[in-house]
């Protein structure tokens, strides 16, 4: 693997509340130099990151019911909305946990479709928090994830108990069709990390240790 291809599996991220503005325009820049795949934004700064961004290869992704995912569908189908008018290209929705908890898999399934409806032609990532669920609870709701329309599959918010897993991943992988992509996402910091992760089935990773992973790539 060479430097542009390892580059294009990042969402650069900085979803930390108190990011400032300067904040964002050095996410940005960042990302334009290295050629990540896109921005991941909390969606107030989406449209400047959408300007900043304009005319370059990278995508401005944000997030819909963060970090709880217990909003409602109604809210999370006017979120997702208002950020794809605002310049979003892509949409991180964190399903709404407590259904998982319930294995209400209909309800759960219902919800991302409404998202995805919502985000008209708008690449979909949907956010499972896997730190809290065990094999079958996780393949069940990839599934209905798929079912539903998404077009990822995502470990974490990077805001719960633990981030992304390697046997997490690979149970991802394999529930899902070749049609969604898994992005790994929650506490990766390093190399070895990122290529394990990307080994075991993740086409995104979502991090906001890029830079630095790259960095360390250049250096091997």
């Amino acid at each position: 693997m060479d430097l542009k291809t390892l580059a294009a599996y990042f969402d650069h991220t900085l979803l930390k509340a108190p990011a400032s503005e300067s904040d964002i325009r050095q996410l940005c820049q960042e990302a334009r130099e290295w050629g990540f795949a896109s921005v991941c934004v909390n969606p107030s700064r989406v449209p400047l990151a959408s300007r900043l961004l304009k005319g370059s290869s990278v995508k401005v992704c944000t997030v819909v019911g963060f970090p709880l995912g217990a909003t409602t569908t109604l809210i999370k189908r006017e979120e997702a909305r208002h950020s794809v008018h605002s310049g979003a290209q892509e949409i991180d929705m964190v399903v709404n946990l407590g259904w998982i908890a319930d294995q209400a898999w209909d309800k759960l399934k219902n919800e991302i479709h409404q998202v995805v409806e919502a985000s008209g032609d708008t690449i979909v990532k949907v956010i499972l928090e896997t730190c809290l669920w065990d094999k079958r609870e996780i393949q069940t709701a990839c599934r209905c994830a798929e079912d539903a329309g998404a077009h990822f599959v995502k470990t974490s918010t990077g805001f719960s108990l633990e981030g992304a897993r390697i046997e997490q991943v690979e149970w991802m992988r394999s529930s899902v069709s070749n049609r969604v992509g898994v992005k790994a996402s929650g506490g990766i910091k390093t190399l070895e990390q990122t290529l394990n992760l990307i080994q075991a089935g993740a086409s995104r990773i979502g991090s906001s240790s890029s830079v630095s992973i790259l960095k360390d790539f250049l250096l091997k």
